[in-house]
């Protein structure tokens, strides 16, 4: 995952998140990367109308324009779309990501209630993780259960037989 702190290049500009470590993959290199909206809706998956959603909300910070007025994505951009992304896998809701990237925005005053936000998010996923335990405990039981009744390889063999095939 890229970690993201905020940077303000130029007055009057608003800080914009930046990598601080190296991000592999990035489709162009740092000084040519100009995406237009219809590539990185295809390179992160989001539509085109998400995109601009984003940035209508105050999600996506600031995107660079064109002469033309075409939005002009950089890595950056990317890299904080990934963030983004993760994110929205954690469960957090939209209020609280727009409210993360307003702080992040804000620049580093706001680092300690931006970890608090992290650290409650990480705590939601952690219980989410248990839940998910559980849940496969309660479906390999019954698997099992099945499997038994059908002669079948229990679903704990299966799992350890499949684990040592690939190894």
């Amino acid at each position: 995952m890229t970690v993201t702190e905020t940077e303000t290049p130029h007055a009057g500009t608003p800080p914009r998140p930046v990598q601080c470590a190296e991000q592999a993959g990035h489709p162009r290199p740092d000084g040519q990367d100009k995406y237009t909206i219809s590539e990185v809706a295809a390179f992160t998956g989001l539509s085109a109308h998400t995109l601009r959603w984003y940035e209508r909300i105050g999600l996506m910070p600031h995107v660079d324009r064109s002469h033309t007025g075409q939005r002009r994505f950089s890595n950056r951009d990317l890299d904080w779309l990934e963030l983004v992304g993760k994110l929205r896998l954690t469960g957090m809701t939209v209020a609280d990501m727009v409210r993360y990237a307003e702080m992040v925005r804000e620049g580093e005053r706001t680092i300690p209630a931006r970890k608090a936000l992290l650290e409650a998010t990480r705590q939601d996923v952690l219980s989410r993780i248990a839940e998910l335990r559980d849940t496969l405990a309660v479906l390999d039981y019954k698997i099992d259960h099945y499997a038994r009744k059908t002669g079948d390889l229990p679903a704990a063999a299966a799992v350890a037989a499949q684990t040592t095939a690939t190894a």
